[in-house]
């Protein structure tokens, strides 16, 4: 699909203490060492809650490495869709959505990353619930912390789409380093998150869901 724009940013939208509040909440649950989900056996196992063996573990690893909070605190939900909203209309995408899963706080430690995915798959949801039937639209990303406090964990986009016959290098989304700061994108566009290098990167991400494109 060609875009116009394949991001949408806001500098410095979510105020800091709403930052502050947000990883505050996050530190206060218990953390979980991330193994999901890109791709069809992460999707596949986590919607049948079947457990992963070593070797899917191992697998998994090489793709990404970080801890997670889930959260779906209507307060945080507030402070978010407004902006996902705006970015859909601003950016000219008008996509259909009418649904946010869960929020997911994650932190990146020295050395964490996550590799180059799309946040969509190529099937539906067919989980019973207000996602069955549905697909990631669009995707959001809030910086939680003063660019100060960590250096490396840079967002990457690709947007080739991985396409070998179409040449251009990844961009490095500048726009969102100022803590508050958060970006909006079609959930099918490609992105990485380079390791983190020193100190501790905490961002935010949500994912909102509509009925397959026609």
């Amino acid at each position: 699909m060609n875009l116009a724009h394949y991001y949408w940013y806001f500098q410095s939208a979510v105020p800091p203490r709403i930052c502050d509040m947000i990883v505050r909440y996050g530190k206060a649950n218990k953390e979980k060492e991330t193994l999901a989900i890109t791709g069809g056996l992460g999707r596949d196992r986590d919607l049948k809650r079947q457990p992963l063996n070593q070797q899917e573990i191992k697998d998994l690893k090489k793709k990404r490495d970080s801890n997670v909070v889930w959260f779906n605190d209507r307060w945080i939900y507030k402070e978010i869709q407004p902006y996902v909203s705006m970015a859909n209309t601003n950016a000219g995408w008008n996509f259909i959505w009418d649904w946010s899963e869960s929020c997911q706080f994650t932190k990146y430690k020295k050395g964490q990353y996550y590799d180059w995915h799309c946040d969509s798959w190529n099937k539906p949801y067919v989980k019973e619930g207000p996602t069955k039937g549905k697909i990631r639209k669009l995707s959001v990303t809030l910086t939680l912390s003063d660019p100060k406090t960590y250096k490396g964990g840079e967002l990457e986009f690709d947007f080739k789409q991985h396409d070998p016959d179409q040449k251009s290098e990844p961009k490095i989304c500048k726009e969102i380093v100022p803590k508050g700061s958060l970006v909006v994108f079609p959930s099918f566009v490609w992105h990485r998150v380079k390791p983190v290098t020193k100190g501790v990167r905490y961002s935010l991400v949500m994912w909102n869901l509509g009925f397959p494109f026609q």
